[in-house]
């Protein structure tokens, strides 16, 4: 249960909501149990010809408990229903406000099909949570509870009888199931989670699997991922079945014993036998709540399932709690100055360390270009500067302040960001600009796309998801178009113009420097050539800063930026 903790916490936001529900459950129930029991004795009362008045008596009240149980169910029905779409409208709320800060990093650890089947199939199995765990067990112990106490006013026997019932059909059936519970409904989420990863990575290398002919194959991977997720469903729909059976079974034979009891007992002596139908009408109804306690163990490890797998997302064992970090209230003022000191880094779950003792500076409104080989810790160095993730020694200081007194958002509100991959949305090339700024100008827009050299362009054209309908370069220049629209005093470039042929690219790096003259750049680069305008170059290998200096301090070291600049000029030649 204590994975399901946030959930109930979640559930006790709406009170009054909870507390309708068991008071409307709970009358729905006992009337029920009146309604039966009342119809039982009138059955016995009219064979022995009472007085008119009695059997008037007695109808009125079949006709109260039926209208006021009927009133109660939808009482019931309304509450219970409403607090679980207000619990599921919470829950939804809190986990997206635990899982946005993550979104820059969530991939490396989770495949976006089984990310997908998390957020929407295991928060939706929350909302049998209420419905079918945590009320009814209190609605039926209560019914139960005074069921006994009435009968036991009237023979200890039958009272006895429907106690032993009550513990066999609410505790030790659904016990007895749920020690294999727990592993079906386990293998029937992981079996959902590899479906949804296989569909969507069928769906995003569709192309790529026609042109390598291995369609068929995946395809066939795709079928046996639908039956096994299939033939888990079908195990997990016979084992409730069955304990639903189970259970139906021992309550009917329960109602056998109350009667054959009842019949020992008037035949002894020592009960009227006008009460005999009534108690037999009080097992047959009061056992009727017992069904939903047969699917309870089900429900409860769907939902104990579900809060798991949601809380590995966001790494955490309460979603709804928002996180304790407490940020003090500081902004990057001016142009900043960063500086890295002993920095050591390496991703989650990896033994390879990426960074390994950085200590650099960048000042105020310089420009450095970090180059080297891929995997050498570039483009990790620009995410802890952008607080997708922490460094695991070391201090990063902003203008003299830790890192760790500023919030993602007061970094990222005042960096201007060129990753490798941008991401662009289904819509036209205007609302994509307009992500700079709400305010701008059509011909803001279109003097910044004529400065990338993308005049061709029209604010009006179309940008299918992911910009499909764009080539490398051309989403390069409108993701740089894009962040020049901003004006900031802080740049991170991670390989802006890895697309874009030589000439164009002079042209845009040109107009970026001198639009951002006075800003802090930092430029990660495969490319050697345009860095003699830098102020400081960084040489990285395995995680490490093997050089730093000018392009001309470099090269008359004659090191491993030289080595690298001869490799480069050799091949452009030969080519």
């Amino acid at each position: 249960m204590k994975k399901l903790g946030f959930v109930i916490k979640l559930l006790f936001i709406e009170k009054k909501d909870l507390f309708y529900s068991l008071l409307f459950g709970f009358i729905a129930g006992i009337t029920a149990v009146g309604l039966f029991a009342s119809s039982g004795y009138l059955i016995s009362k009219a064979a022995i010809t009472p007085s008119i008045f009695t059997l008037m008596i007695i109808v009125a009240s079949v006709k109260m408990l039926g209208i006021i149980s009927a009133l109660g169910r939808y009482g019931e029905r309304y509450f219970s229903h409403r607090g679980t779409f207000t619990m599921l409208s919470n829950m939804r709320v809190s986990f997206y406000e635990q899982l946005e800060p993550l979104a820059p990093t969530i991939f490396r650890k989770y495949k976006s099909g089984d990310l997908l089947a998390r957020v929407v199939g295991d928060v939706e199995a929350l909302q049998n949570f209420f419905l079918r765990v945590f009320y009814p067990p209190v609605v039926l112990l209560l019914v139960f509870l005074c069921t006994l106490f009435f009968t036991a006013l009237f023979s200890i026997e039958v009272a006895v009888l429907l106690f032993i019932g009550l513990m066999v059909t609410t505790f030790v059936v659904p016990a007895f199931f749920a020690l294999t519970q727990r592993k079906v409904d386990r293998l029937v989420r992981q079996r959902r989670g590899e479906l949804s990863t296989k569909v969507t990575e069928f769906l995003y290398g569709f192309r790529d699997l026609k042109i390598y002919q291995q369609l068929d194959v995946k395809e066939g991977e795709l079928h046996q991922s639908v039956h096994a997720y299939l033939e888990e469903q079908e195990r997990e729909s016979i084992h409730n079945l069955f304990s639903q059976a189970a259970n139906k079974f021992l309550s009917l034979f329960i109602s056998l014993l109350v009667l054959g009891t009842g019949a020992y007992l008037v035949a002894d002596g020592r009960m009227d036998g006008i009460y005999l139908a009534m108690f037999v009408m009080i097992s047959l109804t009061v056992f009727e709540n017992t069904t939903s306690m047969a699917a309870f163990p089900s429900y409860l490890e769907e939902s104990r399932q579900a809060a798991t797998r949601l809380t590995e997302v966001v790494g955490k064992d309460d979603v709804h709690e928002k996180s304790q970090e407490v940020f003090e209230n500081r902004s990057i003022l001016g142009v900043p100055s960063i500086e890295m000191k002993d920095v050591t880094f390496s991703f989650p779950n990896e033994m390879r360390t990426t960074l390994t003792n950085v200590t650099t500076s960048f000042p105020s409104g310089s420009k450095t270009a970090i180059v080297g080989p891929s995997g050498s810790g570039k483009s990790t160095m620009l995410q802890l500067l952008l607080k997708f993730y922490r460094a695991d020694q070391g201090q990063i200081r902003f203008n003299e302040d830790s890192i760790d007194h500023l919030s993602q958002e007061t970094i990222w509100e005042k960096t201007n960001v060129l990753l490798q991959e941008n991401h662009f949305f289904y819509g036209t090339i205007r609302e994509n600009l307009l992500l700079a700024s709400d305010e701008l100008s059509d011909i803001e827009m279109e003097e910044m796309l004529g400065q990338v050299k993308l005049g061709h362009l029209s604010l009006d054209d179309k940008v299918l998801e992911k910009g499909e309908n764009l080539s490398g370069g051309e989403k390069q220049r409108l993701a740089i178009s894009r962040a020049l629209l901003v004006k900031s005093s802080f740049w991170l470039l991670d390989e802006p113009t890895s697309s874009i042929d030589a000439l164009t690219e002079a042209h845009i790096m040109d107009y970026l420097f001198e639009k951002a003259k006075e800003a802090t750049i930092i430029l990660v680069s495969h490319r050697l050539t345009g860095l003699e305008k830098m102020d400081q170059i960084i040489v990285m290998d395995n995680g490490t800063i093997v050089e730093t200096g000018t392009f001309d301090e470099l090269m008359e070291l004659k090191g491993y930026f030289y080595e690298m600049k001869q490799i480069e000029q050799s091949v452009f030649l030969v080519h």
